[in-house]
């Protein structure tokens, strides 16, 4: 499985981006999906998850503020990022689960100024 994330960029605070992962290899529908993110200094985190059947589970941090998406007939993951702030700066990270295998993809980034 290889992962190939974008839509990454700089944003002020109170904007909005919209990250896509477009997947290939394997079969894509039955892959649990995920979008961590890692800030300077600081541990990849979890922010949200969306499973091969769509439920989906989000970070505290995102909670009312992002949306995780799946198109499976575009082998494509999107987070939809509202009300950005500051700290959500960071280098964003799909991940695919997959027969048991975690599948990184590289990172985009997204600068949030105050």
């Amino acid at each position: 499985v290889q992962l190939q994330a974008s839509g990454g960029g700089s944003v002020q605070a109170g904007g909005s981006l919209r990250l896509s992962c477009a997947a290939s290899g394997g079969i894509f529908s039955i892959n649990d999906m995920a979008w961590f993110r890692q800030a300077p200094g600081k541990e990849r985190e979890l922010v949200a998850s969306i499973t091969s059947g769509g439920n989906t589970n989000y970070a505290d941090s995102a909670l009312g503020r992002f949306s995780i998406s799946r198109e499976n007939g575009k082998n494509t993951i999107h987070l939809q990022m509202n009300t950005l702030k500051p700290e959500d700066t960071a280098v964003y990270y799909c991940k695919s689960l997959y027969f048991g295998m975690d599948y990184w993809g590289k990172g985009t980034l997204v600068t949030v100024s105050s």
